[in-house]
């Protein structure tokens, strides 16, 4: 296939890979063909529908290998859902009428784009996965090419995503501050509230990744600096069932033993039992454009705190998020690894002509491939069966069952 011209966007939330990603398909196509011409739209779907972007020049192309030294987006995100129209006319990217999806796909026409790569989740995949047929259907000669961004590691078939074991990693470093607060008040509850609305691998492998740090440290139980005291006592997921009374009653134990309780969260945790008890109170639930609870507005990590607190006797409550730290950070060593391997893939897909979301897929024995967009989807949900989360929750003490889907 003869490429001319190449555009790049990032959308959705943050994750530590987006900033690599963007500089590793630069640095990919200046290898292979540097008479291609690249362009970056400016806040994901948001640049597209207005036509605002950026050229990568000369400069921009000999410092590529700069971007992998950073986090967030060069290029700026944005969260856009093309076939919600009501939302993107309020918002004054469409006029009332039009289609969105027809108004993206006229401007990657008028712009001469040969090859679009998107660099999101799976809600950022899934409205590619819109572009990606529109453009089919209607006749537009152009290639998508998608790359597979979220810190929830949660899409359906792809083994692991980028920016996932950086999160993990940062989430670990995080707490490792936060949990230094116990010895701050007596009888101290800390709530460490991780990012994972559907999915909690995120926080369970922050949590294993912060008990391998314990593990490494040295301890001085006759002065207070007790392993016990630092560890995790309680882990919260989406797919476990709640039994807020029965872990009350085991936590109120720690505390009497050991003066604190260091509790790590998924944010989606409870989030159903929150929803009921909020819309029972007549209060109402807001949503973003794709339809998910806005998390920051039901606010997890108070509501588990409140329900804790008086039930293990905590004379103080901290809860402390560590969503913004994780996901801003720059990728590390293993996302890094993968990034190029994707990156690498993901402009051969393009000089082929073959659409789709790169990543190892599940169904097809973990291949790295361009996995077809219908396939594409989000909220795969956490195995709590694995060996190494189990020997974690045999570890703290925690009896685990699966929450009821």
């Amino acid at each position: 296939m003869s490429v001319r011209r190449v555009a790049l966007l990032t959308a959705g939330g943050f994750a530590p890979c987006l900033s690599s990603a963007v500089g590793g398909l630069i640095q990919r196509y200046t290898e292979i063909d540097p008479s291609v011409d690249i362009i970056a739209y400016q806040h994901g779907y948001h640049g597209l529908l207005t036509g605002s972007f950026v050229r990568v020049d000369a400069e921009a192309r000999a410092h590529a290998q700069v971007l992998h030294r950073f986090g967030g987006s060069p290029i700026g995100n944005s969260r856009v859902k093309l076939t919600n129209a009501r939302d993107l006319v309020d918002r004054g990217l469409v006029r009332e009428g039009q289609n969105p999806l027809e108004v993206a796909a006229e401007q990657l026409r008028a712009d001469g784009v040969d090859v679009l790569h998107t660099i999101g989740g799976d809600d950022t995949n899934t409205t590619a996965a819109d572009l990606a047929a529109y453009l089919h259907d209607n006749g537009y000669d152009l290639t998508v090419v998608g790359l597979p961004k979220t810190i929830d590691n949660d899409i359906v078939p792809i083994r692991q995503s980028l920016g996932a074991w950086t999160a993990a990693e940062e989430a670990s470093r995080f707490a490792q501050n936060v949990i230094g607060e116990h010895r701050s008040n007596p009888r101290m509850l800390i709530v460490h509230e991780v990012m994972g609305r559907n999915c909690g691998w995120l926080t369970a492998a922050a949590s294993r990744k912060y008990t391998q740090w314990l593990d490494t440290q040295e301890w001085v139980p006759s002065i207070g600096l007790s392993k016990e005291r630092w560890a995790i006592h309680a882990v919260f997921l989406p797919e476990m069932a709640l039994d807020i009374d029965g872990e009350a009653q085991r936590l109120r134990g720690v505390m009497d033993r050991v003066g604190n309780v260091n509790i790590f969260l998924s944010e989606g945790a409870g989030v159903p039992e929150i929803i009921a008890q909020m819309e029972a109170a007549g209060q109402e639930v807001q949503r973003d454009p794709f339809g998910h609870v806005k998390l920051d507005t039901i606010n997890p990590g108070q509501w588990f705190a409140k329900q804790f607190a008086a039930r293990i006797g905590a004379e103080k409550v901290m809860v402390q998020k560590s969503g913004y730290f994780s996901r801003s950070a720059h990728a590390n060593g293993e996302d890094l690894r993968l990034i190029q391997s994707m990156t690498d893939l993901a402009v051969e897909c393009a000089f082929r002509g073959e659409s789709g979301v790169i990543g190892h897929d599940e169904e097809d024995g973990d291949r790295l491939k361009a996995i077809a967009f219908p396939r594409i989807r989000g909220g795969k949900p956490f195995d709590i069966s694995q060996a190494w989360f189990t020997e974690l929750m045999e570890g703290i003490g925690q009896t685990v069952s699966p929450a009821a889907r």
